[in-house]
């Protein structure tokens, strides 16, 4: 179940979204009238003449899609592909998704897809083997724990030090636990969301680290007894996601244009306060 996001939060979050934007890959200008213009359907060298082939995770959690299934539109992360590709002059029926782990998504190598969203964070060592679009979405990790575990109720990093945490593999919230809470326990790396939630549902860690977003769906309709303990700091430039495209592929300058517009214009604010939860008010872990 989606929560609403406050408009004060959104609107900081939008500010700050359009101020990292300048960091992002250099897009062309308009061509001038009368010319015709690059980021069109027509003039995009997709894999598929004609067709957008869009990549996401599988399993694909909530709140970013719905019952993973990522062509409903229905999550924040599949509601943003469409609009992306309503800019680039797409029909939702010329939108066509696959499957691809996470980790084989941001590695070296040519990729099967146009463009894909999951929750990828811009990093500079990610843009070593990927593109990225400019950000469209401000992220905060956070710990999760179980009522009566070990974490629970612990506001200060100093006091997660000594605690069993774990996070999916290759991800910022498994960075976040290495960088920013250095716990004196080995962290425990797991292939999927999933598998980490079971391990702290049974008791085999501690915590679990994830983005707020995931925090807020996994502890109001997937563990019962699931706390929020808290956002951890931010470290460095504000945490970002941004869309994922092939290494100097032709279309990162004009999914970055759709996604500047979409900030622009509203739309991806919108788009959080339907889908993503609430983030005010969470204790933040100093």
């Amino acid at each position: 179940m989606a929560r609403r996001s406050t408009p004060v939060a959104l609107a900081t979050a939008s500010i700050l979204l359009a101020a990292l934007a300048g960091c992002a890959p250099v897009v062309d200008p308009a061509p001038p009238p009368g010319q015709n213009n690059a980021c069109t359907k027509e003039n995009l060298k997709t894999k598929s003449p004609g067709k957008l082939t869009v990549a996401t995770d599988d399993p694909a959690y909530a709140p970013w899609f719905s019952d993973n299934l990522p062509g409903n539109g229905k999550g924040f992360e599949s509601a943003v592909a469409y609009e992306i590709a309503e800019q680039l002059g797409f029909a939702r029926v010329d939108v066509q998704w696959i499957r691809v782990r996470f980790n084989n998504a941001i590695a070296p190598g040519p990729k099967d897809f146009d463009f894909t969203l999951s929750q990828f964070s811009i990093s500079d060592e990610r843009q070593q083997a990927v593109d990225f679009s400019s950000p469209y979405y401000l992220v905060r990790q956070s710990v999760v724990g179980m009522k009566n575990s070990k974490v629970a109720g612990r506001t200060k990093l100093a006091d997660l030090k000594d605690v069993k945490l774990g996070a999916q593999v290759g991800t910022t919230s498994y960075q976040a636990i290495t960088d920013v809470i250095q716990p004196t326990v080995k962290p425990q790396v797991y292939d999927t969301n999933d598998d980490a939630k079971k391990a702290l549902e049974n008791g085999q860690v501690d915590g679990i680290v994830v983005d707020l977003p995931t925090a807020f769906y996994i502890t109001s309709s997937q563990l019962k007894d699931a706390v929020i303990v808290g956002q951890l700091p931010q470290v460095g430039l504000p945490e970002t996601f941004g869309v994922v495209l092939d290494k100097n592929s032709p279309l990162t300058g004009c999914v970055s244009t759709a996604v500047n517009t979409l900030r622009d214009n509203g739309t991806l604010t919108n788009l959080e306060r339907t889908w993503l939860s609430e983030v005010a008010g969470v204790v933040e872990i100093t």
